[in-house]
């Protein structure tokens, strides 16, 4: 930007990833809320557990003033479909090359493993070079078995993931993929 004189003057803002995925996550709750009112599944965004450690009330109600996470939660969604539980995680990233791994916390892994375990239907919806992908649960733990890396190249997302398209309703039509590659015998 050019001011008086000449003087040109720039601002750096500082670049927040604090709502990365948000966009992804909004889709994902129209396309529930779809689902939940058409009576197709019962699949609901899992609130954080956070406590209140401190408030204040105001004329406009009571504020949070300081608050922390009551216990470490698990994935994004569950709930059931078609007689199976359902729970899977929303994840995005900005790389092009691969999907980092440290965007899941170890107690998420263990969680995934653990719905397999006692036969639920478990995956992640990845978004990644602006397509979304259904990653099944099992590929993601094969993978981690298998590989000693810290990112799933994109090429192993391209062959074992599953690309859903947005469309207008449901946005993203995730039980599609789930009657496809899980209850091929149940429809």
């Amino acid at each position: 930007m050019l001011y008086p004189n000449n003087i040109k003057k720039t601002t750096h803002k500082p670049i927040s990833y604090a709502n990365r995925g948000m966009a992804l996550e909004s889709l994902l709750n129209e396309t529930n809320e779809y689902y939940n009112e058409k009576n197709m599944a019962l699949i609901f965004k899992k609130p954080t557990p956070i406590g209140i450690s401190e408030a204040v009330y105001t004329n406009h109600g009571r504020i949070i003033k300081n608050g922390y996470f009551k216990a470490q939660s698990t994935l994004d969604y569950n709930g059931i479909y078609k007689g199976h539980y359902v729970e899977f995680e929303a994840k995005e990233t900005q790389s092009k090359t691969s999907f980092p791994l440290s965007n899941f916390h170890e107690h998420q892994l263990k969680y995934i493993r653990r719905v397999l375990n006692h036969g639920g239907i478990c995956f992640v919806i990845l978004k990644m070079n602006q397509f979304i992908y259904f990653l099944k649960g099992e590929d993601l733990v094969f993978f981690l078995d298998h590989y000693n890396r810290k990112s799933i190249p994109y090429s192993y997302i391209q062959e074992h993931g599953i690309v859903i398209k947005e469309a207008y309703q449901p946005s993203i039509d995730y039980l599609k993929v789930i009657d496809e590659e899980y209850l091929k015998g149940d429809l």
